[in-house]
């Protein structure tokens, strides 16, 4: 019989790709990569001649600050001044030449060291055993060196405060010479699992979140090995080996001692150290007395001041439109408090004639106090300054918008708040006088760490004649809308600014089809605090009524990329409040559960909301059109 012919395909099974542990394959190995990359670019000191005594010298200028059971030997001290002094360096992280392999990997993982030192808004990483600081920082940053030896949480808390008063001026290193000693028995095996809560607390990072993607990701490399052959045994596998593909290989300058072992029982390791961070965290063991003292007391004057209702905190709603009072009035949205979860609900109201919208009725001053308290400062001051420490690429913009125009030799921030946006554009405008001016007491902060040369706090118009023709830029970026009178900030800037001056101002914009798109669930209506929302057309009016020419307009540019992560975060808070919130009742073990569960059915959401955003993005920016706008205007000259 003759055999027919082959028909391609035919005869052999068809080969499938496991995309799963493809990804992973690829993750990993990006991650593997990047981790030997980085490594080989952090700065290494001379290792100390042989016999060196130990014991560190009081060198004119610096103090080496360690953890409890680091001794540092006094040739990697004068080492590392030599290397600070070098490169123009104010703090100076030392990472130990036998620092555990976990830990290596984990700040390798937040920390870009070739970029590390010019990201002046970069939190302050470090490894957690010592830290080079000069005399300079630690007065300014209020911190004083004598005193027991630290444990390397605290170090790790010291590392994040000091760069921020030192934001381009911090470095990494590694000191050969240098041991993590006694100090790295709670530390590389991350066995005690509310130590390691409270360093992943001390460096910003939530540690419930973090040990529940670390069970997910061994959960899913588990499956992957067990049921994608081949493909899964390899990403299983290069998870295994990452630490000695790192860190192993010839000429690293790190030796962590634990190499081998944390290599051999890495999956284990992870999932003990993942185990009891998620137990310490449940137990809430990282609640110090002091803090609970402090929750306690800001819950106790909350329901005191909530004892008297809400409602007194909101003016008469007025009949017509604050910006060219007509009186064609409909309701955009009616939300409650979305931000915090404080009691209370906000309508905002548009302009049939000009479209201008606004808060109406509006809050009283004492009603924004009420509302603005532990959003910007207290309770919710770092979880604010970390994210307007993420917002790097639109400081640059902004200030990057000022340069077919001129060289600003003094530039005034109106609404600073942390003083960021100044911090930032140090790098565009190093030559650059920067002021600030806020209601908050973050200014002063912002002061303190030289983020901008002078503080000013309070209202703005209230400082228009003590500044009056004193500064070349005056800035409102995401100020206005705040603000119970806008009509009085662009006067207060007019005066503020001298002939020839420039405003630049950055707003949401009304007129975004996402504000109809996602109605109430839209972030930049940021009620209760948004008081205004002015479409771009008014904003060019009234500038032109106080004798100022608009020289550029951006809408894409300005867009940020929130619309959908923010519908789903304020969805998410709407269905599940913080139970911890001092100004709700308390909440039983019930409410707990299903907050946690809500904000566990979030998680796709949340990833579906990114990738729609960055998508969004995208197109805002081709098209020049986005969910916000800037104007840069001049002042005429005389």
């Amino acid at each position: 019989m003759t055999p027919s012919p082959l028909v391609p395909g035919r005869g052999r099974p068809p080969v499938r790709i496991p995309w799963t542990s493809a990804a992973l394959l690829a993750v990993l190995g990006a991650g593997t990569v990047r981790a030997g990359r980085r490594l080989r670019a952090v700065a290494v000191l001379p290792l100390p001649p042989a016999g060196t005594a130990s014991g560190v010298p009081r060198a004119s200028g610096w103090r080496l600050l360690t953890a409890r059971g680091v001794e540092a030997d006094a040739a990697t001290f004068l080492a590392a001044c030599a290397h600070a002094d070098r490169e123009g360096l104010a703090v100076l992280d030392l990472l130990p030449g036998d620092l555990g392999a976990e830990r290596a990997l984990g700040l390798l993982r937040l920390v870009d060291p070739a970029r590390y030192r010019e990201d002046r808004l970069g939190e302050g990483r470090g490894a957690g055993y010592a830290v080079l600081v000069s005399d300079g920082v630690l007065a300014r940053a209020g911190v004083d060196p004598a005193g027991p030896a630290p444990e390397p949480v605290r170090l790790l808390e010291l590392i994040r405060r000091l760069k921020e008063y030192a934001p381009g001026a911090t470095g990494l290193a590694i000191a050969p010479g240098l041991s993590c000693g006694r100090a790295a028995a709670d530390g590389p095996g991350g066995v005690n699992g509310a130590v390691r809560a409270a360093e992943l607390r001390a460096q910003g990072l939530p540690p419930g979140a973090l040990a529940a993607a670390q069970l997910a990701g061994l959960a899913l490399l588990a499956g992957v090995a067990v049921r994608q052959g081949r493909w899964g045994a390899a990403a299983a596998g290069l998870y295994w080996l990452q630490p000695y593909l790192a860190l192993g290989g010839p000429g690293t300058p790190l030796r962590p001692a634990d190499l081998a072992p944390a290599t051999a029982a890495r999956p284990v390791r992870s999932l003990v150290t993942a185990l009891r961070t998620a137990a310490a965290v449940a137990r809430n063991t990282g609640t110090g007395a002091a803090d609970e003292a402090a929750d306690g007391a800001r819950a106790a004057a909350y329901r005191a001041e909530l004892a008297a209702g809400t409602e007194r905190f909101l003016e008469a709603r007025r009949p017509d439109c604050p910006w060219c009072g007509s009186r064609e009035l409909s309701v955009r949205v009616q939300v409650p408090d979305l931000l915090q979860g404080k009691p209370g609900r906000f309508t905002l109201e548009g302009c049939g004639d000009c479209g201008h919208v606004f808060q109406n009725p509006r809050l009283s001053p004492e009603g924004l106090e009420f509302y603005y308290r532990d959003f910007y400062d207290g309770r919710g001051g770092e979880g604010a300054g970390t994210v307007f420490g993420r917002l790097g690429a639109a400081y640059r913009g902004r200030a990057e918008m000022l340069r077919p125009h001129t060289v600003p030799g003094s530039w005034l921030d109106v609404g600073t708040g942390h003083g960021h946006f100044c911090n930032a554009a140090r790098a565009v405008w190093p030559g650059t006088r920067f002021d600030g001016l806020d209601m908050g007491d973050g200014v002063r902060g912002a002061e303190r760490r030289g983020w901008v040369e002078t503080g000013y706090q309070g209202q703005f118009p209230e400082f228009a004649e003590k500044l009056a023709g004193q500064y070349e830029v005056v800035s409102m970026y995401h100020y206005l809308e705040h603000t119970r009178d806008p009509f009085a900030e662009l006067d207060a800037a007019a005066a503020v600014l001298a002939p020839g001056g420039f405003l630049a101002i950055e707003l949401p914009d009304p007129e975004s089809r996402m504000a109809r798109l996602l109605g109430p669930a839209w972030l930049p209506w940021f009620q209760p605090q948004h008081q205004h929302l002015i479409p771009a057309g008014n904003l060019r009016e009234a500038l032109a009524d106080r004798g100022f020419t608009v020289l550029a307009e951006e809408h894409g540019p300005a867009h940020q990329g929130n619309d959908f992560f923010g519908a789903v975060a304020l969805t998410t808070t709407r269905l599940a409040p913080d139970p911890d919130r001092p100004w709700a009742p308390a909440t039983g073990p019930g409410g707990r559960a299903l907050a946690r569960a809500v904000r566990a059915a979030a998680l796709p959401c949340f990833v579906g909301a990114a990738v729609l955003d960055a998508l969004r993005s995208a197109a805002a920016r081709r098209a020049d059109g986005g969910n916000a706008y800037r104007l840069l205007a001049r002042k005429a000259p005389r």
